[in-house]
């Protein structure tokens, strides 16, 4: 299907790797020019050219931990200078530490908030004056199912997290009037370096193999089987695009009907 998106110019945070990475290939797939950061220069570069030389779309590439406000502010900047406007920003992080409450002191919790909510404020400020420019501006947040059903051990996530989402509904009843759109995904069981490190502490805490944690975790899921980033990826396409228009303030798991809440 094409999405009508040639020419747009997207933001993805966190995308060297994971969810991030299938979001900014698909969105140049679909004729995007993109905008990928993470805080690792060389993973970040061999992601630029492969998307590049797969798209054919033109790819910038920029240092930005997510946490930091002037990386964020750097990114913006030059993501505007280089391609002259930004109609999508995809507010994307890795998740904080596990752990129980009692696990984490002030400054875990400051650097929780900093990158998993302040990122999303930050990002979507910056952005802001060019995504009103824009006319089809797009904000989407990648979250976790956690803020429809909170997890044991992550207490972090499901705190900053489920900000994100009052953020977004707010944002949502602003921005309207603008034509931007807000929405939020929540990734559930996708196979993405950070589950798979979550399964192997699960199999280290339970003394179970590797292996017999993987299938219990797909038996928890109805269609079977953990998704792909790309499963992410194409939703966030079509959010972007004008065939998803008239949808925003809305919170969207995918997760193959694994979680149990209705809304």
């Amino acid at each position: 299907m094409d999405f009508g998106l040639t020419g747009r110019v997207a933001i993805v945070g966190g995308s060297s790797q994971g969810i991030g990475k299938a979001i900014a290939a698909t969105l140049a797939a679909e004729g995007c020019d993109v905008a990928i950061s993470a805080r690792h220069t060389d993973a970040l570069e061999a992601t630029a050219n492969e998307i590049r030389e797969a798209s054919g779309r033109s790819v910038l590439s920029q240092v930005c931990d997510m946490a930091r406000p002037d990386d964020i502010q750097r990114l913006v900047v030059a993501t505007a200078e280089r391609f002259g406007r930004i109609d999508i920003i995809v507010n994307n992080a890795g998740g904080p530490p596990t752990g129980l409450f009692t696990d984490h002191d002030e400054m875990t919790w400051r650097q929780a908030i900093d990158q998993n909510l302040m990122s999303v404020v930050r990002l979507t400020r910056d952005a802001l004056p060019h995504l009103k420019r824009s006319g089809n501006g797009r904000i989407i947040n990648i979250t976790s199912v956690a803020v429809k059903e909170p997890m044991d051990r992550l207490i972090l996530s499901n705190t900053a997290r489920l900000g994100v989402v009052g953020l977004a509904k707010t944002l949502s009843r602003e921005l309207g009037a603008d034509g931007i759109t807000v929405n939020n995904i929540c990734p559930g069981k996708i196979a993405t370096a950070r589950r798979m490190a979550l399964m192997e502490e699960r199999a280290a805490m339970e003394h179970r193999p590797f292996e017999e944690i993987v299938r219990m975790e797909e038996a928890g899921v109805p269609l079977g089987y953990l998704g792909d980033p790309e499963d992410i990826a194409n939703l966030v396409a079509f959010l972007a695009s004008d065939k998803g228009r008239y949808i925003s303030g809305t919170t969207i798991a995918v997760d193959g009907g694994a979680t149990l809440s209705v809304f």
